[in-house]
């Protein structure tokens, strides 16, 4: 990691294992995840007169009317993903937005696929993961609310923005066994789901309530 990377002040390691030790009194237990929170310069992923607030435990805005989410959020969803019988093979997360979120699933799945309408935030995005030389995350310019079926069935499904109902296309792109977590609901009223399919069957259990901007459809 370059010294670009690791940072430096209030980007510094000292203070991501600030960060990481709060997200442990928060009740994130996986290793892996904390392993990741800490590692991925979130720095990079925002905007540079942002930086210096990057591990603070706090939501940010990356421009175009989208945030990069909290990093407690990002845990608790990456560790109810992992929190299933088998390691997830093939994530799918829906919203690239800044791209943090799926630099922290590359550290934890061999494959990432990544889904993002908003060409200027996916361009971003795509240059930060070859500067961080991450080469398992595969990104597409597309409607996040049909997923993309191409590469499915997935292991784990995320999906970091929220609509009004669970998409049924992405429910038919979840592997049986696999487990997606989803914001769903309007403005104010967002409900953080646990779904897991079982053959037909899809088990939802409330992980937490939660803000993000809406799923919107179509391609900006």
């Amino acid at each position: 990691m370059t010294s670009g990377h690791a940072g430096i002040g209030m980007t510094s390691l000292r203070t991501r294992d600030r960060l990481v030790r709060r997200l442990q009194e928060e009740g994130i237990r996986n290793v892996g995840v904390l392993e990741a929170i800490r590692d991925v310069p979130r720095h990079l992923f925002v905007d540079e007169a942002l930086a210096s607030r990057a591990y603070e435990d706090t939501a940010l805005p990356i421009g175009f009317g989208q945030t990069i989410s909290q990093p407690y959020i990002v845990a608790l969803m990456t560790e109810a993903l992992l929190t299933g019988a088998t390691p997830p093979q093939t994530v799918l997360e829906v919203g690239t937005g800044s791209g943090y979120q799926a630099a922290v699933l590359a550290r934890l799945a061999p494959k990432v696929y990544s889904v993002e309408r908003n060409r200027n935030l996916l361009q971003r995005a795509r240059q930060l993961f070859r500067e961080l030389r991450i080469y398992n995350i595969q990104t597409d310019f597309s409607d996040g609310s049909w997923g993309w079926p191409a590469h499915g069935p997935y292991d784990g499904i995320v999906v970091t923005a929220a609509p009004l109902e669970v998409p049924r296309a992405l429910l038919e792109q979840l592997a049986d066994g696999g487990r997606m977590v989803i914001p769903v609901g309007d403005r104010g009223a967002q409900e953080l789901r646990l779904i897991v399919r079982q053959g037909d069957q899809f088990e939802e259990s409330h992980l937490a309530w939660v803000s993000f901007v809406p799923l919107v459809p179509g391609r900006g």
